[in-house]
């Protein structure tokens, strides 16, 4: 009876963690250089990111350009119109990701500089 109320316990929270995404991180401890190396990468991997996703959008923009002079078929015009638009799709997806990260770095290392300022305060 006690072994079958911990499994169940353990796989309820392990439901709760795989439906929070990990956007709830809240510190409690002051920033350690660890730390501040791992926003370091993680900032760096969103522009990598947002890069591609540009670059995708461009190819994808260049390849409707390119259904469009096709002439001797005609029925590409169709591919063309849905490259174009996956193209914007993409960019928007991209600059929408980008700055959600982005906001979300901004206030997880806004929220270290606030303890280790007021830590240092009450030294």
């Amino acid at each position: 009876m006690l072994l079958k109320d911990i499994i169940e316990t353990q796989l309820k929270i392990k439901k709760m963690n795989l439906l929070r995404f990990g956007r709830d991180f809240k510190p409690d401890e002051e920033i350690i250089l660890r730390d501040y190396l791992a926003i370091e990468r993680t900032r760096l991997a969103n522009e990598r990111t947002l890069l591609s996703y540009v670059r995708s959008s461009l190819y994808l923009l260049l390849g409707g350009i390119a259904f469009f002079q096709l002439e001797i078929f005609p029925n590409f015009k169709y591919l063309a119109f849905a490259s174009l638009f996956f193209s914007a799709l993409f960019f928007v997806i991209g600059i929408y990701r980008f700055t959600l990260l982005k906001k979300s770095l901004k206030r997880l290392y806004y929220t270290f500089e606030s303890t280790n300022e007021s830590a240092k305060e009450e030294s």
